[in-house]
C-alpha cells in the first residue's frame, strides 16, 4: 500500500458503508466531518430523503451502484453486488477513516486506512440475528451461496488495514475472531447539545403522558422492539418507538393504546422527548448503542439488555438498569425496579462526558499523527 504523493489528494478523507438511513453509525459519520470538515465522504449509495439533513453540507461521493434508486430506498436488496461495489470506490487520500459494519473497508484507498468497526459483517457472522428468521428465503438463500466468496473478500479488505478501531469490547472479541486483528476500543461519540432549541412532539394519540418511556431504534428483527412494546401493552405505562424499518407494519399491530409509534423526527423533535421522558428502554442486541449516552446528556437513566455495547456504557444502579433476556416480561420487571431508584441526573450527565466528540476527534488525530511521523522524522 503506496502513499500518495500527490499534493492534490485531500489530506484526511472519510469512508462508509451507505448512507441511506438515520441511525448512530450516521451520527458517527457527521461527528467524523466535524472532525475534519474538509474530508469528503466516499460512499456505496446515498440517498439524502432517507438520512440526516445535516449530510446536505457534506460532499458525498457515491458508487456508481448509487444510479439505481431501488437500491439507495433499500440498500439490502442490494446486497448481491455490494462487495464488487466497494472494490470499485477509489479513495485518493493520505489517510481515509473508514466507518464500517460491512463494506467500505473495501473500498481501495492510495494511504492509510484507519478502520473504526461497529461490526465485523452482521449477514456473515451473525445471519440470524440480522435476517431474523431460520426460514429460507431469498435473501437467506442469496447468502448461504455467497457466504464463501464474501468471507474471503471480507477478510482480505480486513488485512489491507493500518489501524483497527472497535466501538466496544464486544466487537472487538469479535474482530479477533473474524480477522485474528487485535482492535483499539473507542467509544462512539455523542452529538448531543441539550442548550439547543426543541420541537414539540403531538403525543395526543397516548394521552399526553408527562413521563413517558422513550425506546429509540430502527426496527429491525435484532432491535427486538416487539418484546418492548409487548412488556409496556402489559405494564400499561406510556411508551413512545421512534424509528422504521422493515419491521414497521408488524410492530404497528402489536402497540397497544397506550404506545405511539413515529419516525422522521427532527434533532429538536428528538431533544425534547429526551427531556421529556422518563428512561430509555433497549432491548437490542447492540454492538454499542448511542440511545443510552444521549440520554444521559439529558439526566436520564436506561433500562437496556444486560449484552454487547451496554455493557460498557452503562453502570449499573448509577446511569440504568439491565434485564437479561430480550423478552417482555424481563423487561416489565427491569421497568418496575428503575422506577424503586432515586435517580442523580447530575451524575448520570456526567457520565457523558466519557464519550464526547473531542475525546473522539482527538484520538484518531493522534493516530493520524503517529502514522505520518516516521516520514517526517526520516
Amino acid at each position: 500500500m503506496s502513499t500518495p504523493t500527490d499534493e492534490t489528494h485531500p489530506r484526511v478523507t472519510i469512508a462508509h458503508d451507505y448512507i441511506t438511513q438515520r441511525g448512530g453509525a450516521e451520527k458517527v459519520v457527521l461527528a467524523l466531518h466535524r472532525a475534519f470538515p474538509d474530508a469528503p465522504v466516499y460512499t456505496t449509495l446515498f440517498e439524502p430523503e432517507l438520512t440526516y439533513p445535516e449530510f446536505a453540507d457534506v460532499e458525498v461521493i457515491p458508487s456508481a451502484l448509487n444510479r439505481v434508486r431501488l437500491f439507495r430506498r433499500s440498500h439490502r436488496l442490494a446486497l448481491p453486488f455490494l462487495a464488487g461495489a466497494a472494490h470499485s470506490v477509489r479513495v485518493p487520500a493520505k489517510h481515509t477513516i473508514v466507518s464500517t459494519s460491512g463494506w467500505a473497508h473495501g473500498f481501495r484507498t492510495t494511504g492509510s486506512k484507519i478502520v473504526y468497526c461497529y461490526s465485523p459483517a452482521r449477514w456473515l457472522y451473525q445471519r440470524d440475528a440480522y435476517l431474523g428468521s431460520t426460514k429460507l428465503t431469498a435473501q437467506r438463500i442469496a447468502l448461504n451461496l455467497m457466504s464463501p466468496f464474501l468471507k474471503r473478500w471480507d477478510r482480505k479488505r480486513a488485512a489491507t488495514a493500518t489501524k483497527y478501531f472497535a466501538i466496544s469490547t464486544v466487537v472487538k472479541q469479535r474482530i479477533r475472531d473474524a480477522y485474528g486483528i487485535d482492535a483499539e476500543v473507542l467509544p462512539a461519540p455523542h452529538s448531543i447539545d441539550i442548550a439547543l432549541p426543541q420541537e414539540p412532539v403531538d403525543l395526543a394519540p397516548i394521552g399526553n403522558p408527562g413521563g413517558f418511556y422513550l425506546c429509540i431504534s430502527r426496527l429491525l428483527p435484532y432491535k427486538n422492539v416487539d418484546a418492548v412494546i409487548e412488556a409496556f401493552n402489559d405494564l400499561g405505562y406510556p411508551l413512545v418507538v421512534v424509528g422504521a424499518g422493515p419491521e414497521e407494519k408488524r410492530l404497528a399491530s402489536l402497540a397497544g393504546p397506550n404506545v405511539l409509534m413515529l419516525k422522521d423526527l427532527t434533532d429538536g423533535q428528538m431533544r425534547w422527548l429526551y427531556q421529556r421522558s422518563e428512561a430509555v428502554v433497549s432491548a437490542s442486541f447492540e454492538d454499542f448503542g448511542l440511545t443510552p449516552i444521549e440520554a444521559a446528556a439529558y439526566g436520564k437513566h436506561s433500562i437496556v439488555l444486560r449484552w454487547g455495547g451496554f455493557l460498557d456504557t452503562i453502570r449499573e444502579g448509577e446511569t440504568g438498569v439491565y434485564f437479561d433476556a430480550p423478552e417482555p416480561k424481563a423487561i416489565a420487571a427491569a421497568v418496575e425496579e428503575s422506577r424503586r431508584i432515586e435517580w442523580d441526573s447530575e451524575l448520570i450527565r456526567k457520565h457523558t462526558e466519557l464519550f464526547s466528540e473531542e475525546h473522539f476527534a482527538r484520538r484518531l488525530r493522534q493516530e493520524i499523527e503517529s502514522i505520518e511521523m516516521p516520514a517526517t522524522t526520516s
